[in-house]
């Protein structure tokens, strides 16, 4: 079985990552060390079998900066929501794993927005089924099917902002067109 071929365009992104990450283990950042870093990073990704990463070409700095805001908002609030039930309630808290389907089927958007709910105290991602796009996290402090119906919700109102800062043509026009309705 013989895999596509990836444009050296496609797999740039990846390969500058591996680079990074070469220079960050390494914590020397000398041209020498990043070139070699770079030539490792070429023979695996020619080795081994990597996803491409793709991207969609657009990234919305208008949309970015309030996103960040709110997410640095969200993680004080969860902090301070978390420190409190840990004291005040201790092990009477109930917790659930929530199952959330996704719009984009994209690896990026998923990974991001799996990334970004288990940045946020309180939550954290336990699988992940890319044949459907699903997120399953583990959410805190879960009582009843509101709260699952509200969870959900904050982790796809957390997939729209990464769809409206770096999604597809397609996963924007999708997301409009969700709103709209």
């Amino acid at each position: 079985m013989s895999r596509r071929r990836v444009s050296l365009r496609q797999e740039l992104p990846l390969l500058v990552w591996l680079v990074f990450v070469w220079g960050a283990l390494w914590q020397n950042f000398t041209p020498g060390n990043l070139l070699f870093g770079a030539v490792l990073a070429v023979l695996v990704a020619r080795m081994f079998y990597l996803p491409p990463v793709e991207l969609s070409g657009r990234f919305s700095i208008l949309q970015a900066i309030p996103f960040a805001l709110q997410f640095l908002v969200k993680v004080a609030a969860a902090s301070f929501q978390v420190f409190y039930l840990a004291v005040a309630r201790g092990p009477k808290v109930t917790n659930a794993v929530v199952a959330v389907p996704l719009r984009s089927h994209s690896d990026l958007m998923v990974t991001a927005t799996g990334h970004v709910i288990s940045l946020i105290p309180g939550s954290l991602v336990v699988e992940v089924d890319r044949s459907t796009s699903t997120l399953y996290i583990h959410a805190l402090n879960v009582r009843n099917p509101d709260d699952v119906v509200k969870f959900r919700r904050s982790v796809r109102e957390a997939e729209a902002g990464l769809i409206r800062i770096m999604g597809t043509e397609e996963e924007l026009a999708a997301l409009k067109q969700e709103v709209d309705a």
